[in-house]
């Protein structure tokens, strides 16, 4: 219910009423029964209220014959969602994505519910037909306008990947924030970066995905990119039209679910991320375990926060933070670094000190780890990707050098 109220308040609508009622049975006309809609209209006169909100699915039939009883406008959750990202969308991008979503809900909508639309155009001369009614010209007209955008959407997708491939030119691994909406990612993103990313005590602040260098102690230049947030029944339709967005997920070398711990439903919500993830195909990446960044970590007692502080200590793949006040981002950064060097190959080398190229390369895509000089020679130790470390050897073979 808070959650509901809440995702109501973000669209600056003041909620009057709130309750959460019991369906023994769903009736298939009006979702309640006819005593609870009696019921609920009286509520609404009484509270005046100009718009009802469901929060769950309502199918066409049902959201029409509510609107009909209680004589208001009726949303269920999936079109209130859509509202909300319809008024944060920002960029170009990000507007074609809800207006996508929001036509592949509306033409679901045209079979029963747009009565008023089934009156007929004629035709022309004597050969015509009944002709076109108004529903299907309704439903031509937004077939044709989904297929533009979903053309636009492929042009966007487009220009992601080659981003991405510029990327992996000068290959600085990408660690994505993913979580839940109002876990606080923005907060952290900004206090890791630097940025000035719009943040605010409300669902779904972020919907335009944003990306930061960002610096380990090891020196080591990363990307951090902060996405959309996620909530429980996220409308399938706003999660395929996001899918061009969401891909910089897929494609992170590292992805950190920042939790806000110290909602009462933290772990119900941890379930729904990895429902979306897994509705993405990143299955594999789930079932291996994500990087668990325990966010707002100010709003638990003494107790609590040691007890998960000592908790992230044993655990190796967690860490308890607080964004707001940048508590427990060392042990954060230090997590990064040891996660993304898991795979990465240490190896020692001997380059002529005239070969200022390789020396240049190697501090660009590696970690030096140790490096001594001589008269002739440096002497790296040095921390490469696995895809570095065959580049670096191919690079070494073509100069005519042998590998270390």
């Amino acid at each position: 219910m808070e959650e509901a109220v809440g995702l109501a308040g973000a669209i600056g609508l003041e909620v009057a009423y709130s309750s959460i009622v019991a369906i023994p049975c769903i009736r298939p006309a009006t979702l309640f029964g006819s005593g609870k809609v009696a019921e609920i209209g009286a509520t609404i006169d009484a509270n005046r209220a100009a718009i009802v909100i469901v929060d769950g699915a309502l199918s066409p039939v049902q959201q029409r014959n509510l609107e009909r009883a209680w004589e208001c406008k009726v949303i269920d959750r999936t079109a209130l969602i859509l509202e909300i990202f319809g008024a944060r969308a920002r960029s170009r991008e990000g507007k074609l994505q809800v207006e996508l979503a929001a036509l592949s809900y509306q033409r679901s909508r045209l079979v029963r519910s747009w009565t008023h639309l089934e009156r007929q155009r004629g035709g022309f001369g004597f050969l015509g037909g009944p002709g076109e009614t108004q529903i299907e010209a309704d439903r031509r007209q937004i077939s044709e306008r989904i297929i533009r955008l979903r053309r636009a959407l492929k042009a966007v997708a487009r220009t992601r990947s080659l981003h991405r491939q510029a990327r992996k030119r000068v290959p600085n691994p990408v660690v994505a924030l993913v979580g839940y909406t109002n876990a606080g990612k923005s907060t952290l993103f900004n206090r890791l970066t630097g940025a000035e990313v719009d943040v605010r005590d409300q669902v779904f602040a972020t919907l335009d995905p944003t990306m930061r260098g960002l610096t380990l102690p090891s020196r080591r230049r990363v990307i951090l990119s902060d996405t959309v947030g996620f909530v429980s029944e996220l409308p399938h339709d706003l999660v395929a039209a996001f899918r061009a967005t969401l891909e910089e997920v897929g494609e992170a070398d590292l992805i950190l679910h920042v939790r806000d711990i110290s909602h009462p439903e933290s772990a119900e919500q941890r379930r729904d991320v990895h429902a979306v993830l897994v509705e993405m195909g990143l299955e594999q990446k789930v079932k291996a375990g994500l990087v668990e960044v325990h966010n707002k970590l100010d709003l638990l007692s003494p107790a609590e926060r040691g007890r998960l502080k000592a908790a992230a200590g044993q655990n190796g793949s967690s860490v308890a933070v607080s964004a707001l006040r940048g508590e427990g981002l060392d042990p954060l950064l230090t997590l990064i670094e040891r996660e993304l060097s898991r795979n990465r190959r240490i190896v020692t080398l001997k380059i002529g000190l005239a070969d200022g190229a390789t020396i240049a390369w190697l501090y660009r895509h590696g970690e030096v780890l140790n490096r001594s000089d001589d008269e002739a020679f440096a002497h790296f130790r040095v921390s490469l990707a696995p895809a570095d470390a065959e580049r670096l050897d191919r690079r070494r073979r073509e100069a005519g050098t042998a590998a270390p």
